[in-house]
């Protein structure tokens, strides 16, 4: 039974699906496995350039399996956050169109995403403190990030859900969509990201994911500057710098 789908399509996107919707796709370490060699795939293969991460109706993903939390120990907790870091890790940009309910461990998937984007029927459920259960894989530190201290905490510590709508107004994600249009506008969004040049995409995400480590504003300029003179000297730039100046000559 394959627990995760990829499937590449037009303009150099890539959708991959998490498929096990009996159990909401829940991240078990067979599907975990599966959705690491995606990713691999992917980011090995040069005609693609931008990934979508989504669920299998009716959800996103309803976190980790627990049918073995209390006995894994650290080795079994890290074996789970190996899929949702591998998506975090990835060096092409990442959407994620969150469909249905994001839980716990599927809250970290989709925070893991460059960019997020939500059904309207989706619902953001931290629960892991509702379970009695501390956060893991960085969850604590990736919504703080996201959200800021008081909706974290209001999500975390006092269990608030958020649906679609929720999300977008405390910028958890970047958008709300009507639920029939969700994937067609990850694809859109995504695409975008394809468009362009794909070794200078993968190296203004390295930059933007560098950024809060640079103390101020000098220090970035100075960053920026080798990566900059790089792309100045790719056929990439001379082609669309000539196409710009033909355009604008007419």
């Amino acid at each position: 039974m394959t627990l995760v789908r990829s499937e590449r399509r037009d303009g150099g996107v890539a959708v991959i699906t998490l498929d096990d919707p009996d159990r909401r796709n829940a991240l078990s370490l067979p599907m975990v496995e599966e959705l690491v060699a995606a990713i691999d795939d992917m980011e090995a293969d040069e005609s693609v350039g931008a990934l979508v991460v989504t669920g299998a109706p009716p959800a996103f993903c309803a976190g980790a399996d627990l049918s073995g939390l209390g006995s894994a120990g650290e080795g079994g907790l890290r074996s789970i956050y190996d899929g949702f870091l591998r998506v975090g890790r990835c060096a092409l940009p990442t959407v994620a169109a969150v469909n249905g309910a994001a839980v716990g461990a599927g809250m970290n998937l989709a925070l893991c995403c460059d960019v997020r984007l939500a059904a309207r029927s989706a619902r953001f459920d931290t629960r892991f403190v509702q379970l009695g259960l501390h956060p893991g894989g960085g969850h604590t530190w990736m919504m703080h990030r996201a959200v800021g201290a008081q909706a974290a905490s209001a999500t975390v510590v006092f269990g608030d859900v958020l649906d679609g709508e929720g999300a977008a107004r405390c910028g958890l994600v970047w958008r709300c969509i009507d639920d029939d249009a969700l994937l067609a506008a990850a694809l859109e969004l995504a695409g975008r990201a394809a468009s362009a040049p794909r070794e200078l995409v993968i190296k203004v995400k390295q930059s933007l994911q560098a950024a809060p480590t640079i103390p101020d504003h000098d220090a970035a300029v100075t960053f920026e500057l080798t990566p900059q003179v790089w792309s100045t000297q790719q056929p990439f730039f001379a082609d669309r710098l000539a196409a710009m100046r033909k355009k604008i000559g007419r």
